[in-house]
Parts: structure tokens; sequence; C-alpha cells
């Protein structure tokens, strides 16, 4: 610890922290060892197949990230500990669980119950606790830490106290290209939300600073720790970010929760064409395409090209000729179960086709086996063109491409849009996508399922069918060498029947050879997810996330006055519109982050367009006021700031032409939300825009600054 805090490295404070540190170290180091040896074993052990192979890469990939988790930190795994009351043993937290070899409890999971005392407690409620200590660390050793203490006996001889708590200390810290970590520091009401039950849709709406961001990923590693019904065999957690720069930044922080299971995403990653597509140009455009009634349009496209024949077909058979009337068509077609996708529903079809005729088929007693007539039905070319006119395979690009070409189709699946809204929607190059774009086709693909999946099943069958032949040739060699060799008795009866039963087929199946598609990680379903800056999706946007997850059971993370293009419902309002229920709203109105110098000049500019907004309280001052320049001042505020200031990260939001250096960000507002910046630059944020668009980027980009704010104009 540094000179001027020798008093906190008095050993009667201390010297139980180092006691239990060394056993920390020592578990650590039989942990990291034991668990290097389980991994090795298990790589080395055979793979298996089918379920057996799946769990034995279940297994490698727990012991991985337990061990990735481990090696991650060394005895900055603890956050701190908690004094009860009662006088037994100090409880120390980790940001995993860890015992000794006697299964002795030396760190307990900042996510269990019993570890919600050292984030929950107050002087209001101290819930059992005489005291708390939170410890700073830096490069693996202790730097500061900082006592609370809730009982007169938690004051003798146990507490360092001084004027900062671990918190407030904490605020003033310098910024890095990634989120901090804050996890010793959680806030009572921070915490509150966070271990909140998962069932239905829990909303947590906070102004710049409240720790909306923190609380969104902490939530999500606590809920799949604590939550059963979370778990990744059942869905797992999905978190979505707003943008890119936003999920590079807090990449560490999962991983440093002790949780690696999360998949993180952007709405733009939902879908193969997101990578590219640029905003929609048009906002009249980009208003129509962002209903749900547009997406939902999408199943009225699809029944279009589920029209069963209403005239007869004749099939004709190396057996017989059999007629299919359009009441067969018909009853064909309703073999699919709801919410088959179109292009895999298409075989269940087929399928029921082929029952259908073989029932109807007079043979004269004679037996057809069913796998032939289904493989001559699967050859014939008549009956696959009437289903290919009535049942095409569809790509999802093709289906909402033809919706902005062919005004005809557009009318019938979307017939509340007027004669203007449709010429509005029509474009040159109909698959030219745009952001707008994404969640129709998201609805399409989703709907259609993979076009491609019923050839690759037909060939899997096929190279499992030759599989099974060469089988039997080797079965049948096999067993005539064990006769040949005098292998007689039960143990030759023995070998026929091990070689003849249904588990060595499955055994020797190489299933190398079969064909299969690269699954999607985001496909869903989820049995969570979380949603970050939330104020600014669709209802044709949320019908994306809806679509991946059928519970219902949602973390919304938003603030209605960051929204760029209004938001005059309330969360209720909107959330039960786009399909959730089970709503409940919880409020952060502390801005922990932003110094009040520059809340005093942010809230007034999104006050002018939004009088109701939603402006927290920010705890903190820093004496530093906002400063005001010129544009021709740029370049001298940096390299001043960068001069006398040797760590931190700055931002220029809103002047394309700077270019990004290591420790300074170039962004424009969008991109900026959910950032947090040592200094920010402003530069002409009347150029923004007027309304309440223009409002909001000079809020966000203003908000964005957690130590200085400077504001240039030309």
């Amino acid at each position: 610890m540094p000179d001027h805090l020798a008093a906190k490295a008095d050993p009667l404070l201390i010297g139980r922290d180092e006691r239990h540190f060394a056993a920390v170290a020592r578990s650590l180091r039989r942990a990291t060892a034991e668990l290097s040896d389980r991994l090795e074993a298990e790589r080395r052990a055979p793979g298996g197949t089918g379920r057996e192979a799946m769990e034995r890469d279940a297994e490698i990939h727990r012991l991985t990230a337990r061990l990735r988790a481990l090696s991650r930190f060394g005895l900055d795994l603890c956050l701190g500990h908690v004094v009860p009351a009662d006088g037994s043993e100090p409880l120390y937290i980790g940001r995993l669980g860890l015992t000794d070899g006697d299964g002795n409890r030396l760190l307990t999971d900042w996510r269990s119950p019993a570890a919600e005392p050292f984030f929950a407690a107050t002087h209001a409620d101290p819930m059992g606790l005489a005291s708390r200590r939170r410890y700073r660390w830096t490069r693996g050793r202790i730097s500061d830490y900082w006592d609370e203490v809730f009982t007169a006996e938690g004051r003798e001889g146990h507490a360092a106290l001084d004027d900062h708590s671990a918190f407030v200390a904490s605020l003033g810290d310098t910024r890095s290209p990634r989120m901090r970590d804050v996890l010793a520091t959680i806030q009572a009401d921070q915490d509150a939300v966070i271990r909140a039950d998962s069932r239905g849709t829990l909303v947590v709406d906070g102004g710049p600073g409240t720790g909306k961001t923190v609380v969104a990923l902490h939530r999500s590693a606590y809920l799949l720790y604590s939550d059963p019904r979370l778990g990744h065999r059942r869905g797992g957690v999905l978190f979505v970010g707003p943008h890119q720069p936003y999920l590079s930044y807090v990449a560490d922080v999962l991983p440093g929760l002790g949780e690696e299971g999360v998949r993180t995403c952007t709405l733009r990653d939902l879908v193969a064409e997101g990578a590219g597509a640029p905003e929609e140009t048009d906002p009249e455009v980009a208003a129509l395409k962002s209903t749900a009634d547009m997406v939902r349009a999408v199943e009225k496209a699809v029944r279009f090209y589920e029209t069963p024949p209403t005239g007869n077909t004749v099939v004709t058979t190396p057996w017989a000729d059999v007629p299919l009337t359009a009441d067969d068509w018909t009853e064909a077609f309703a073999a699919p179960g709801p919410g088959a996708p179109h292009n895999e529903a298409r075989e269940q079809v087929r399928e029921a086709l082929c029952a259908i005729l073989l029932d109807k088929l007079d043979t004269d007693g004679a037996d057809i086996p069913p796998e032939a007539f289904r493989g001559w039905l699967l050859r014939d070319e008549e009956l696959t063109a009437a289903l290919n006119g009535a049942w095409p395979l569809i790509e999802a690009a093709d289906l909402v491409g033809d919706l902005w070409s062919v005004p005809a189709y557009l009318r019938m699946c979307a017939p509340w849009l007027g004669p203007d809204d449709v010429r509005r929607l029509r474009r040159a190059d109909p698959q030219a996508w745009t952001v707008s774009d994404l969640p129709i086709l998201d609805a399409a693909r989703q709907r259609l399922g993979d076009p491609r999946a019923a050839r690759r099943r037909r060939r899997q069958e096929a190279v499992l069918a030759a599989q099974r032949e060469r089988m039997t040739q080797v079965v049948d060699n096999l067993i005539e060498a064990a006769g040949a060799s005098g292998a007689d008795g039960d143990e030759g009866m023995g070998l026929v029947r091990m070689l003849r039963g249904e588990d060595a087929g499955v055994s020797l199946v190489d299933e190398s050879e079969l064909a299969t598609a690269d699954p999607d990680l985001l496909a869903g379903p989820f049995a969570h997810v979380v949603v970050d800056e939330a104020q600014e999706l669709t209802d044709a946007e949320w019908q994306m996330l809806l679509l991946r997850c059928p519970s219902r059971s949602f973390t919304v993370v938003g603030d209605r006055a960051q929204a760029r293009h209004g938001f005059t419902e309330s969360w209720r309002e909107r959330l039960e519109r786009v399909g959730l229920d089970r709503i409940e709203v919880a409020s952060l109105g502390i801005n922990y982050r932003t110094p009040r110098e520059v809340m005093a000049e942010a809230e007034p500019v999104v006050r002018a367009a939004l009088p109701d907004a939603n402006v927290p309280v920010s705890i903190r001052g820093n004496g530093i006021p906002v400063v005001h320049g010129s544009v021709a001042d740029r370049d001298a505020v940096l390299d001043d700031w960068l001069a006398t200031r040797g760590d931190g990260i700055a931002c220029v939001i809103g002047d394309p032409s700077f270019r990004a250096t290591p420790r300074v960000r170039s962004l424009t507002p969008r991109l900026a939300k959910g950032l947090e910046f040592d200094l920010v630059v402003l530069v002409d944020p009347a150029r923004f825009g007027e309304g309440v668009e223009g409002a909001v980027d000079r809020y966000v980009a203003m908000t964005r600054a957690t130590e200085r704010l400077v504001v240039l104009t030309s």
C-alpha cells in the first residue's frame, strides 16, 4: 500500500486478511492443477458418439471456462468481506466460489444468496452485518481498502475509517478502452435490480450515469448462476447491445464476473445481411417498415405459396396409376404442424402424399415395400413438378425482395397500405437491403426455414444407407471368419448378437461423412433476453427478439429521454403493444458517473425538447467547469489534455474529420451511446439537428463525460 495509507497496513486491521489470502493462494494453486489434470484426461478420453460425445464436449467446455476464470485472476478474485453482527466468522466474497482441500469455504460466489448483504446492506438496513470491507486491487496486490461499520462492535479494532467509501473513491478513476471492473462497488439500488426474479419482463429505467449497463451485464451473469430455468441446456441468456463499439467496450465484463456463457450481439448480427446494411435514407419508408404489422405480413406472403392444387392429378407408378384429388392435396397440405417452417414442412407434405397414394394403390393383395414406393415417388417428375408449383422452396431474400418489387403482391400481403405507400416502398434493386429491412428478412427466414435442409437430409439418409450396407458386408465377413476359426457355441452366438445389434450399428456410423449446416448460434430459442438501450427499438425490431424468446422473459434497459425519435408512451404501454406481458418497472435515479458541473449544462438541453425527461441527480462534483470555445481550438485542447494526463481516454464527438488515436476516439453521438470517457470534446452540437433527435444526440454526447466536457462551436 502507498505510504500515505500506512495506517491501514496495521497488522491489527489486516492480519486476518493476510492469513485468509494465504489460504486462498494455496487453494488456487491446487484447484488450477486439478482442473488442468481433469481437462487433459477428458481431452485424451475417447470421443464417443451421440449424447456421450455431447456430454464430453460440455464437460470440456465447463472445465476450460473454469480454468480460464481462475487463471484470469489471482488473489484479486476476492472482492471484500463482511463481518456478521452475531460474532461468527467473516464471509469473504469472490467472483467465483472457492473451497480448500477440506471443503471449507474460502470465497463465496458473489451471485449466491449469502453474498447479497455485501452489496445490499445499508445503515438503514444492515442485513445482520457489523461491518463490510471492500478492496482495491492493483496488479494483484491490495492498494487500498474501505471499511463501513454498521454497529458499535464493528468499529473497535476492526475497521480503518476514512472520508471516502469504496464506491465514491472509485468514481474518479480514469477510463480505459474497456469498461472498468465495478463488481466490488455495486450499490444497493443496483443490486436489488440485478437479483430480481427472471419471470416476465423487468424494465430498468434510468438516465445517464445511473449504471444501467452495469446492472444489465451483472444481471446476465447472476441469472445464469442462480436460476436453473435459464441454464445453457434450456436456452441460456442473450445480451443485445446497441452497436459494436459498445460490445467491444463491455467485452471483458462478463468473463470478469465468472460467466462466459452469455451470447452477446447487436440487432444487426441477428441477420446475415445486417453487417453491410446502411440506414434507410427516406424516413417515411423507414416508418412504414418499422411496424409489427409489416413483420406479420410475412406470414401472408408465405401462405400464398402454400396453396393446394384445385384439380386432379394422376400419378403413374410401376404398380398402377393412382389419382390424387383436390381433397387429397388439401389433406396433405394440412400435415405440417403449426409453426413448421415452410421449406422444411414441404417434406412433411411429400410424406403425406406418399401415404395417401400408398393407401389408394390397388395391388390385388401384393405387398409393396413402403421404402421402394417412396423412392419411386421421389423420382416422379410429374408429382415433383406439381409439388414445386404448389409448395415451392423459397429463399427469404427472394420473398422479401418480391414485396418491394411486385406491387400487387405487397398490396395482397399488407392491405392496410395505401397506393402512395406501395409506390414509396417499391425500389429498383429489391435486394438493396437497409437496416429497416432486417426485421422483415429475419421474420421471413424464421418462417421459411432452410431451403437446403431437405436436400441435406436426403443426402444424409443416402450416406447412412451406404454405410449400413458396407457395415453389413463387414459383419458377414467377420461372422464367417469367426465360424471358420471355430468360434462357436455361446461365444459365437454372442459375437453374432453383438455385431447384429442396434448399438453396434450406431457406433459404427461415421458421422464425419454426414453433411451438416453451420448452426446459427443467435437463432434461439433463448430462455432470457437482456436488451440495453431498448428505447431505440422499433416495433418491428422487437419482433426479432420475441421470436427468439418464447417464454417472454426479458430484462429491458433504457432511458425514454435518450430515444432519438421520441418516446411518448410509458414503458408498459410500449412493451404491451409489441407483445410483452407481466411487466415490472425499476427506476434508477442517481447519476453516479457524470459530474454535477456537466449535468448542469446537459439538463436544459434535453428539457428544451422533453420537459418531462427523467434526468438523474448527480451525487458528485469535481469542480471542473464546462469549457466553451472555438472549433479551431480542438487540437490545442486535446494536446494540452494528453500532455497533462498520462492515462485516461478522450473522445471527439461530432467531427468526422478527426482521426482517432489510441487515447482519443472519434464517434458520432449515436455510436457514443452507452460509452464513457474522461474528456469529451463536443464539436458543433447545433449541427446535430432540430427537435427531439437533435436534442437527444446533444444530451447523450454531453453526458458521456466523467470528468471534463469541452463544447466547441464554429
